[in-house]
Order: C-alpha cells, then sequence, then structure tokens
C-alpha cells in the first residue's frame, strides 16, 4: 500500500471545513442557551450536537456545498432522501474537476467513475460525512470538548445556530458549527486552530430542506449498470490484536470505532496481495487512522506531513510500515504512535 496522501481534492470521506462571504457574521447577535447555568448549558449543547447527526440522516434535503483547504475549493450537489419504509437515499456529485458521482442506499454505495465506466461498490464504514458530524453521541463528545453558545447567524439564507467546540487539551483542534434553528440540519463547519484561524471550513452555498422524495433517479443508477466495469473492494473486519497488535493511546477521548483489512496489489507482478490493516479511532469529531502493511521490498521513508487539518506520521516497526493519519495535530499522531506494539502471535 502506498503511504496515504495529505490530499483532499475530492470529498468522497470524512470532511470538516469551506468559504463563504465572512459579510454573513455581520448579523450575528450574542443570544445563547441558558449560558448562567453550565448543566443547562451543556444538556443543551449536547443535544443540539445529536438534533445535527439525527438530522442529517433524517431529513429530506438537497443543495451544494463547498470545501475550502487554504487555497484549494471544490464544490458539491448533495440530495438526500429519509423513507419510514427503505431507508436513506443520497446523491453526492462533484461540480468541480473531472466528474465523480456516488449513489447510496443505506449502507450501500456505488461511486461512479465516467472516464473509466467504472463503478466501485462498497459498504460504508463512516457515517459522520457532512453534513453528518458525530461517530459518538453529544455527551461523549463534550468530555472532551467545551461548547460555547456564540448565537443567531444565517447561512445560504436559513436561520441558524452557531456553537464552537474548543478541546480541553493539546491533542485535537476546535471546531465551529453552524446548524438549522428548525431542524438542526449543520449548514456549515469549520475546522480551527489554537489561533483560532480556519484551518478546513464545508459550508452549504445553496440548500432546500424538506423537499418531497424522490429517490426514483438514485434507485434506477444503482440498478442500471450495463456498460459499466463493476469492481467490489475486498474488505473484511479484522482483529489485530489476534495478528499481533496492541494499540493503547494515553491520548483522552479517543476509542477504538472500526478495524478493517483491505489486500493490496503486490508491486511484484504474480505475487499474491499483500494485507493492509487500518484501525480507526475517533473522540467523536476528530478521527485517526493507523495502517498496518508489510514493509515488503518498497523505497518508502519516515516522515511527517501535513495539508490544512490534516497531518501524517510514517514509521517503521520492525518489519512493518505504520501510517498513521487524521485530522489532529502532530502531536497527537506521535502520541498515538509511540502506544504501538507488535509481539507475533504463536
Amino acid at each position: 500500500m502506498q503511504t496515504p496522501r495529505v490530499n483532499k481534492t475530492t470529498i468522497w470521506g470524512r470532511l470538516p471545513a469551506f468559504l463563504f462571504c465572512a459579510a454573513v457574521l455581520l448579523s450575528a447577535t450574542p443570544r445563547v442557551f441558558a449560558q448562567d447555568d453550565p448543566v443547562v448549558a451543556r444538556r443543551a449543547a449536547a443535544e443540539l450536537l445529536d438534533r445535527i447527526h439525527q438530522a442529517a440522516q433524517q431529513l429530506n434535503y438537497e443543495g451544494a456545498f463547498v470545501y475550502q483547504r487554504g487555497n484549494f475549493v471544490q464544490t458539491s450537489r448533495i440530495t438526500h432522501y429519509s423513507t419510514h419504509t427503505d431507508g436513506e437515499f443520497e446523491q453526492l456529485e462533484s461540480l468541480d474537476g473531472k466528474p465523480r458521482k456516488m449513489l447510496r442506499h443505506n449502507d450501500d454505495m456505488y461511486t461512479f467513475v465516467p472516464e473509466r465506466r467504472l463503478v466501485v461498490v462498497e459498504i460504508r464504514q463512516n457515517k459522520d460525512s457532512f453534513p453528518a458530524l458525530l461517530a459518538v453521541n453529544g455527551s461523549q463528545v463534550l468530555s472532551v470538548y467545551e461548547p460555547k453558545m456564540l448565537g443567531d447567524d444565517r447561512v445560504a439564507g436559513v436561520d441558524s445556530l452557531v456553537m464552537e467546540l474548543d478541546p480541553k487539551d493539546a491533542y485535537r483542534f476546535a471546531y465551529k458549527l453552524w446548524a438549522d434553528k428548525k431542524t438542526g440540519l449543520l449548514l456549515r463547519a469549520q475546522t480551527l486552530d489554537p489561533n483560532g484561524q480556519v484551518l478546513e471550513q464545508l459550508s452549504f452555498s445553496q440548500v432546500r430542506i424538506g423537499v418531497p422524495v424522490d429517490k426514483a433517479g438514485i434507485v434506477n443508477g444503482i440498478r442500471n449498470l450495463a456498460g459499466w466495469t463493476v469492481v467490489r473492494p475486498p474488505v473484511e473486519p479484522v482483529d489485530m490484536a489476534a495478528h499481533g497488535w496492541q494499540i493503547t493511546p494515553s491520548v483522552p477521548g479517543f476509542h477504538i470505532i472500526r478495524e478493517l483489512r483491505r489486500p493490496m496489489a503486490s508491486r511484484e507482478a504474480g505475487q499474491p496481495p499483500i494485507p493492509v490493516d487500518q484501525a480507526v479511532f475517533s473522540d467523536g469529531l476528530a478521527a485517526i487512522s493507523v495502517f498496518v502493511e508489510p514493509v515488503e521490498n518498497n523505497t518508502r521513508k519516515e516522515g511527517t506531513g501535513d495539508s490544512g487539518a490534516t497531518h501524517v506520521l510514517v514509521k517503521r516497526q520492525g518489519d512493518f510500515w505504520i501510517t498513521l493519519l487524521g485530522e489532529v495535530p502532530q502531536t497527537t499522531l506521535q502520541q498515538f504512535a509511540s502506544a504501538i506494539e507488535y509481539k507475533a502471535p504463536k
């Protein structure tokens, strides 16, 4: 497996950030949930976080949203329907660069690559992509983040509540969220560095909430694959501890949420695939992936890198390459790396 590149030239994955006129902020007023009672304020903040996550899954909405990291900007269009009988239907389409389209029914995902007439069929692994948010419930998030309600604002013409989540330690970044006052749908999300500067941003530039269900286009797109090459990457659960790996980081708040194995093609022709294991940890907002693969015969080098909020760390441990990737400070990855141990299973 090649080292995961810190490159977000597409938004087919877990995102937090955007651009949009700062003039909108001029109308914000400092009104908030009962700040005088910290217990009430924290409960209200936890409830808002849960509403944000549920709204993304349970509402019908369509719109365009923009992702920005530094000078890079990408626009996508999303359509989402939720039905009582058949569950969720979603279409995500890139509007910049090469055409890409993802169709989803519940956890079945179909990603279309038109220039290759290729469709990749996978099972959705993460449920916290924009405008969803959480990997755990709101109360758990607030064990490592301090909420601060900032009042009212407008995003894409929709009245919203603004909340900032400040980390209680130096192991994670802060977040600023805008949620629809009526429904809780997340309208904008920013990732902030310790100085309050925006590292990444996602924001709706146009959105309609409560649109009628019209899932026919998504259903037909999933069913009509004639003329497309269908690829189903083999991904399976794995027990990394049973294979000798112990990952016990001391960073508070991060818990393992899944472990997967993906066979990757060998560099040598005719050789069997190389097993690459991935453990994903999350504190509810930020996620860290730990990739483990055999060294084999490659020229990879140890090192670090970053882009926006995302940092990467590559190190060799015995006969394995360890790659850590996450939207956290580099020191957090270092802490994780120091807690990885390997003992060959008997």
